[in-house]
Order: structure tokens, then C-alpha cells, then sequence
């Protein structure tokens, strides 16, 4: 059973704003690149699969190559791996050490593109987009408990199939609201970053786009230095 603490708590009010980081940083590259996904690695499986098939070419379905898509599965998952390693190694006290380095990897695309392409109106290419997926792969390592990441903050099948779980549960007389209040508030979170990044799309285009995110990931690392990792190291 989920305790209110676990459902709405400190922690829980923290993965809401960090998981509107995902979402925003997800639309936002989506928009302002050729369709990528940086959140959605399930799309982007099958994306490397079907681009195998004569079909998909046939009927004009539009999407990165099977290779474009693998590599950017690779770089999620790097980007999981090294926060992970980072945090045993270097941020033990720091729990949500994560967004820092994902962080710097949204300014990092944001200065790749520039490099490769100049700020000229265009899309964001393809590089800068493989440095934000492994940056949002760092993001979902935010939340780790007993070395296992507790929270996959851009992992929304998951968060529903949970949430579903929790209704369940809730309806059968099994638990409380909680079991299922948690999910949907971090649901919620996510679509409104994904709101808020349609929104940057729409107003900054380029590769000014990922210094946007990059901004708003810096305040939400200070949100979770001054609330939470400071709270840690001095309690």
C-alpha cells in the first residue's frame, strides 16, 4: 500500500516538476527537430524495426532510419548508465544529482548545434538530438532507491500501467486513493511540460530551443538542491 507520504509528498511534489522537465524537453525536441523522440524509446524500437519492412517505405511513414533509431536508444541508455554510476560514485548525498548532469547536456546540444549548423531558422539536427536523449536517460536516474531507480520520470506506460494498478486496488477496497493520486499528479506533470514545450517550440525555433530547456532544467536542479539534497546532507 502507498503511504501519503509516498503519493504527495516532498519527494513525490519534486518528480512532478521533473517529470514536466521530461515532458518539455521531449516535445519541445520533437517539434524543433525531424520528429525524434527522446522520450519515447518504444517508439523508437519500433521505428528500427519497421524500417526494415518494404511496407513502411511504401506508404511513406515518416521517421528516422533503424540505425538513426538505434543510436538513440544507445544514448538513453548511456545516459541512465553513467548518471546511475555517478550517483554511487560521486553523489551519495546528493539523491537528485541527475538533473545536473542533464543539465549540461541540454546546454551541450544547444552548443553542438550551434556549432554544426549556426542558429539559422532550421531544424535541429540530428547530433544535438542523440546528446538530449542521453541527457533525459540521465534525467530518470533522479530517483534511486536501495540502487534501483524508483521513479522513471519519462517512462509514461509504465507511470499508467501503475496508475491502473492502483485504481484497481483502490476500487476493491485493497487500498486508499493514494495507491493511485500519485500517479495521475505525476501523469499530469508530464503532459504539462509537454504543453510547456509546445509552447517554447512555437515561440523559439532552432537550436535555441535546447538552451531554453536547458534554463528551465537549471532551476529545476536548484529546486532540488535547496528542498531536497540539502535537506539530506544537513539532516
Amino acid at each position: 500500500m502507498i503511504t501519503k507520504e509516498d503519493a504527495i509528498g516532498a519527494e513525490a511534489r519534486l518528480s512532478w516538476i521533473l517529470a514536466a522537465v521530461a515532458g518539455m524537453i521531449g516535445a519541445a525536441a520533437f517539434l524543433d527537430s525531424e520528429g525524434y523522440f527522446v522520450t519515447f524509446m518504444t517508439g523508437n524500437t519500433e521505428r528500427a524495426v519497421l524500417q526494415g519492412f518494404d511496407t513502411t517505405r511504401s506508404r511513406g511513414v515518416i521517421g528516422p532510419s533503424a540505425l538513426n533509431a538505434a543510436i538513440l536508444i544507445v544514448a538513453f541508455i548511456s545516459g541512465v548508465a553513467i548518471a546511475m554510476y555517478m550517483r554511487r560514485r560521486f553523489w551519495k548525498n546528493h539523491p537528485h544529482g541527475a538533473t545536473v548532469l542533464t543539465t549540461i547536456g541540454l546546454f551541450t546540444a544547444g552548443t553542438t548545434d550551434f556549432v554544426l549548423n549556426g542558429f539559422d531558422g532550421n531544424d535541429v539536427t540530428y547530433v544535438p538530438i542523440v546528446i538530449v536523449a542521453f541527457s533525459v536517460g540521465a534525467l530518470n536516474a533522479a530517483f534511486v532507491k536501495n540502487g534501483e531507480v524508483s521513479i522513471p520520470l519519462s517512462y509514461v506506460t509504465g507511470t499508467l500501467v501503475k496508475l491502473g494498478q492502483g485504481i484497481e486496488r483502490h476500487a476493491r477496497g485493497g487500498g486508499t486513493m493514494y495507491d493511485w493520486l500519485g500517479y495521475t499528479l505525476l501523469y499530469a506533470g508530464f503532459i504539462a511540460g509537454a504543453a510547456f514545450g509546445g509552447i517554447v517550440g512555437t515561440i523559439i525555433d532552432d537550436g535555441y530551443v535546447l538552451y531554453g530547456a536547458g534554463v528551465l532544467c537549471a532551476a529545476a536542479t536548484a529546486v532540488t538542491f535547496f528542498h531536497t539534497d540539502r535537506k539530506t546532507i544537513l539532516g
